[in-house]
């Protein structure tokens, strides 16, 4: 029997975990339009900048996944929430993306935002788009071409919304 899932807020003691979820899909450059070079210090400095709320989903004592909640735009856009997700590889596929969705969903609402915003979901990136459209976001928008795939060229981006 696997050990329970728990979505909890970000400590300290969760850096090293966040970053081995996060460097790996930082280099593939496939999901995120994320330098593919940046270094540990980049890219947890970007994850957890002050601006966002970070939470990380735990099995077992280990860090399996990742996302951050901040307001998509300020001023009269400050009502709608954005997150981005990162699961780790070896834990894909086992309800972690789920369990962070539903978690952001609540901690939204929670927070008083009224929507939620995802600005740059990558076509090609077809297991969370999937996801998002089962927790009832739509595509609002295509961005054609818009995210230069390193093995797929350029492929189409989607923004993606619904009301809390």
């Amino acid at each position: 029997m696997s050990a329970e899932l728990l979505v909890r807020p970000f400590d300290d003691a969760d850096t090293d975990g966040v970053w081995r979820i996060l460097e790996p899909i930082i280099r593939a450059g496939e999901t995120y339009t994320l330098p593919s070079g940046w270094d540990r210090g980049d890219g947890l400095g970007y994850w957890l900048d002050a601006s966002h709320q970070v939470f990380v989903a735990e099995r077992g004592g280990a860090v399996v996944g990742t996302y951050y909640l901040h307001v998509n735009q300020r001023g009269g856009g400050g009502h709608v929430a954005n997150c981005a997700y990162a699961t780790a590889a070896d834990a894909q596929g086992a309800g972690v993306g789920r369990a962070m969705c539903a978690h952001s969903l609540d901690e939204a609402r929670r927070s008083g935002f009224e929507a939620m915003q995802f600005n740059f979901v990558v076509s090609t990136n077809e297991r969370a788009s999937a996801l998002w459209r089962k927790f009832g976001f739509d595509v609002v928008g295509t961005l054609p071409g818009a995210f230069r795939h390193p093995r797929q060229g350029l492929v189409d981006a989607y923004v993606m919304f619904r009301r809390l």
